[in-house]
């Protein structure tokens, strides 16, 4: 789990933001929270809906260093994805695992930082604190890790919930694509009253749902129920064939279809003929006793992911709502231990040569009047200037540490903006210089690369079978890149021994 995890806890609650619905789980046992509060020995978990973050296969270099791995996706990111540069979006990715032998490929999610302020703002109001915020459809991988779903294969996920509706595939276990559906309980009822002609009560339709399902005893309903489902199921199709293809998958083992509000009658058999795929309950024995006759599977899965070890969950938490560390841990809490550690040091001189005095002077009793005055001033003069020069020290040594703290933060960030800046445009250039060369057979001996009287310099040392490559490539560079290059190629000599030509050529940046 997470650090936060480290702890101990003897709860764990599950937080629907969007229903706003809380289920408490201590001793394999959960019960519906109505009015959660802060408690530091509970565990908090929420879901990010479908339909609140972007998500997208991104593909890096296998070359790039995993330090690297961050900055190049969240730069490919802004670009594909055509995101606004002036928002600061969260940005989590898992690792899919696609055979390449020259890329790697990331599930990227995209969070809007206003989407996390809002949605949880409720929330962190009553409880303080959420220790995970997870995407939803991530949550399902706590069934194969629990062994809920022991088998591989194919696996598709349809969830209906009340503001949204999610398609999910897995593969082998493994996340592999997920969207939201447009078929959410509010978009049914309002289809499901046009298509009635008359307006029926939200609650009313839910109810028909959980109950009676599509086998209705109203035939009006029923009629209009199986020609909603019939436009929801053609969706579903849309989608699933579209995955198929993209992701290159022959056939679908497995669908599971369910719903917010309970198991509805009917669903499956009418999701396995329309779509003529395996289709069953998405209800599992998650091993909970609850008092309730059905509770939203989420809340379920979202206390199964609690249960799960680090290395085994997709590293997507988006939570914004950190506990703080613990008291010594903090800075704030450092300064104060460290300030009450010294002034128990500086009292403890006075204080015992007070005890030594006042011992003498009873046991010799010789002293006069004038003396003890004389020299009670002494002493509470002697344990001032300490007590001063121990503060100045403490605080001499503090404002060290900050220096060097500063130092260390303010080199870290310039070498993070060289990385961030300079690297990723040198490795631009040189894949379009690489890209050149490629067209005009002229090989690469070494590439170099200076920085003098504030002039950026690529020397690339060139070779080739006839020295018309070499020149036919200046020629194309010349006219191409001249905007951003100045070239210069002083001689073109020829290698007796290797039977090449050889050049040196400068490209200077403008």
């Amino acid at each position: 789990m997470d650090n936060t995890k480290k702890q101990t806890f003897s709860s764990v609650i599950s937080i629907d933001p969007y229903k706003g619905t809380y289920y408490k789980g201590a001793s394999n046992r959960l019960t519906s929270e109505e009015a959660p509060a802060f408690s530091k020995d509970q565990y908090a978990i929420a879901f990010l809906s479908t339909k609140h973050f972007i998500t997208a296969i991104v593909d890096i270099s296998k070359n790039l260093p995993d330090e690297d791995i961050y900055d190049a996706l969240e730069n490919k990111i802004y670009e594909e994805l055509a995101l606004d540069m002036a928002i600061e979006y969260h940005i989590k990715y898992v690792e899919a695992p696609m055979n390449d032998e020259n890329s790697r490929y990331f599930h990227v999610f995209v969070v809007d930082p206003v989407t996390l302020e809002e949605e949880y703002a409720d929330v962190a109001q009553a409880i303080k604190y959420i220790d995970q915020i997870i995407p939803e459809p991530l949550l399902l991988r706590s069934l194969y890790q629990k062994e809920i779903i022991d088998d591989n294969g194919v696996h598709a996920f349809i969830y209906f919930q009340e503001d949204d509706a999610f398609f999910t595939l897995y593969n082998d276990q493994q996340f592999v694509y997920t969207k939201s559906l447009k078929f959410s309980f509010l978009h049914m009822h309002e289809r499901f009253c046009e298509l009635l002609g008359e307006q029926i009560d939200y609650t009313m339709f839910l109810q028909l749902l959980s109950e009676e399902g599509l086998s209705a005893t109203n035939t009006e309903y029923q009629k209009h129920l199986i020609k909603l489902f019939g436009e929801i199921f053609l969706h579903v199709n849309d989608v699933l064939t579209y995955a198929k293809r993209a992701f290159e998958l022959e056939e679908i083992d497995q669908v599971y279809i369910g719903s917010q509000v309970s198991a509805i009658s009917g669903l499956d058999e009418y999701s396995q003929t329309y779509l003529g795929l395996t289709s069953i309950s998405f209800d599992f024995d998650y091993g909970y006793d609850s008092e309730e006759w059905y509770i939203d599977q989420v809340h379920y899965l979202m206390h199964l992911y609690t249960q799960m070890e680090a290395e085994e969950r997709y590293d997507a938490d988006f939570t914004i709502y950190h506990r703080p560390p613990p008291f010594l841990k903090r800075k704030s809490g450092q300064v104060i231990a460290i300030s009450i550690a010294s002034i128990i040091i500086a009292m403890a001189y006075p204080v015992t040569f007070w005890t030594m005095t006042y011992a003498e002077e009873i046991h010799k009793q010789l002293l006069t009047e004038e003396y003890d005055q004389v020299h009670n001033i002494k002493v509470t003069r002697e344990a001032t200037i300490k007590l001063k020069l121990a503060n100045k020290d403490r605080v001499s040594k503090l404002l060290d540490n900050e220096r060097a703290e500063y130092d260390s933060k303010k080199s870290t960030l310039e070498k993070i903006h060289d990385v961030k800046v300079n690297y990723p445009m040198k490795a631009k250039i040189l894949k379009d210089f690489a890209t050149d060369l490629d067209r005009y057979k002229v090989r690469l001996v070494e590439a170099r690369y200076s920085e003098e009287d504030d002039k950026k310099t690529f020397t690339f040392a060139l070779s080739a079978k006839q020295d018309k490559q070499i020149t036919a490539l200046l020629e194309y560079l010349t006219k191409t890149k001249t905007k951003q290059f100045q070239f210069l190629l002083e001689e073109i000599t020829y290698d007796d021994e290797k039977f090449r030509y050889r050049g040196e050529m400068k490209a200077v940046l403008r």
